[in-house]
């Protein structure tokens, strides 16, 4: 990669500052603490926004028979492809993804276990569409609820499911609604835990991409349950909704929903070579349809498009001298990892440019935000990130600095 580039900081960087968190007030000769990385879900506000498009460069498939769709590079969050991605739809039974989040959710915080058993309701038994086939009275697990769920689709256990984490189905929506908020799922609201028709329910393709990479950021062990092809449970056999598992040995997940409203939904994750993919199809005609348009979408973004890290934590990027410290040069580098989603035929251009502000006086703090480090392709930016001292610098007393100044005149 090109060396970077060095060149003074405008203005940008108080507002930087502010974004990053603060620098550390005081010199410090403990090991670099650095503003913490984003965490492995979803970061605040909307995915990031389309990669670079080169001239000539295959658009992506047209999808006429769908309603929506969306393609998103898991670990960037990057949509790579869309269309009506944020249109309101009925989600059928992909609002189980939200209800299965929050199971594990529950898991994670030890409010439930895995091997818990859980007692099962009438409400839940007596809860309509597709089912586990559990019965009032019946001990049933975490686990094997969350694979009724999962794989069967079942309302019955997404029931169960919510009544041992909630108490009820209404205090289970709330968290429902709660939780979309939080991620940022402004075109998403629940009125069911199941997906049941309501006029009051609705999602986008975008939001549940978005659900879905989070998800699998945070519990990426839903994928042990939906890659499954079949489930069994109490001597019933049945087989996984997702039509997809059984054309593509890199799909192994995530959830489908099909009602009148909604049409036939797809909501499919693929790891090749290392990298994972989210593919989402709202209002397919039919089952076949919608497996067509997933399988196109994910050959498109695999075949296309790919991830690069280009900035390392820690990684020293240049130097920041100042004369009136002690020592008088310290090494800077990335606050995060930066991967950045490109087209393949862009990798070669990948540069980076570094940008430092003037020391302030009373030295430099370690971890303290200095600058930033922007990554470009094409000579378009791509990314940006704080750029961090690696070390400390302490302020050079009076005789330091006489020596320095009388030094400078011979």
């Amino acid at each position: 990669m090109p060396k970077p580039r060095f060149r003074p900081l405008r203005p940008l960087l108080l507002a930087l500052a502010v974004s990053c968190g603060p620098a550390l007030a005081a010199v410090s000769p403990a090991p670099p603490t650095l503003p913490a990385p984003p965490p492995a879900g979803l970061p605040p506000g909307p995915p990031a926004t389309a990669p670079l498009a080169l001239p000539g460069m295959p658009p992506p498939p047209a999808l006429s028979d769908e309603a929506a769709y969306v393609l998103m590079d898991a670990r960037t969050g990057a949509i790579l492809a869309e269309k009506a991605a944020t249109l309101r739809w009925a989600p059928a039974s992909l609002a189980k993804l939200m209800a299965a989040y929050l199971t594990y959710q529950a898991i994670a915080h030890g409010s439930l276990k895995l091997d818990q058993a859980v007692p099962v309701s009438v409400t839940a038994w007596r809860t309509g569409g597709s089912r586990m086939f559990i019965s009032p009275g019946q001990q049933v697990t975490v686990d094997q609820l969350l694979h009724g769920l999962l794989i069967d689709s079942g309302n019955d256990a997404t029931v169960a499911l919510a009544q041992a984490v909630a108490g009820t189905q209404g205090s289970f929506v709330q968290m429902m609604n709660a939780a979309a908020q939080k991620l940022g799922l402004s075109g998403t609201h629940y009125a069911d835990p199941t997906g049941l028709p309501d006029p009051a329910m609705y999602t986008t393709a975008r939001d549940v991409a978005v659900l879905s990479r989070a998800v699998l950021a945070a519990d990426p062990q839903i994928l042990r349950i939906t890659v499954h092809k079949h489930y069994r449970f109490d001597n019933i056999r049945q087989r996984s909704w997702n039509p997809v598992l059984f054309r593509d040995p890199t799909v192994d997940g995530l959830k489908t929903g099909r009602t009148k409203e909604a049409g036939h939904c797809i909501d499919a994750t693929a790891q090749r070579g290392g990298r994972r993919l989210i593919a989402v199809v709202l209002g397919g005609p039919s089952w076949a349809a919608s497996t067509k348009a997933i399988e196109a979408l994910l050959d498109y973004g695999f075949r296309f498009y790919t991830d690069k890290q280009v900035i390392a934590v820690g990684r020293t990027l240049g130097t920041l001298a100042d004369p009136r410290t002690v020592p008088t040069v310290v090494p800077v580098g990335a606050a995060r990892n930066t991967t950045v989603t490109l087209p393949v035929a862009a990798v070669g251009t990948l540069a980076t440019d570094v940008t430092l502000a003037p020391p302030a006086k009373g030295g430099i703090a370690r971890g303290a935000v200095v600058g930033q480090v922007t990554v470009s392709a094409e000579g378009k930016p791509v990314a940006r990130s704080p750029v961090v001292a690696l070390a400390a610098a302490r302020p050079a007393g009076f005789l330091t600095l006489m020596v320095r100044r009388a030094r400078a005149l011979f």
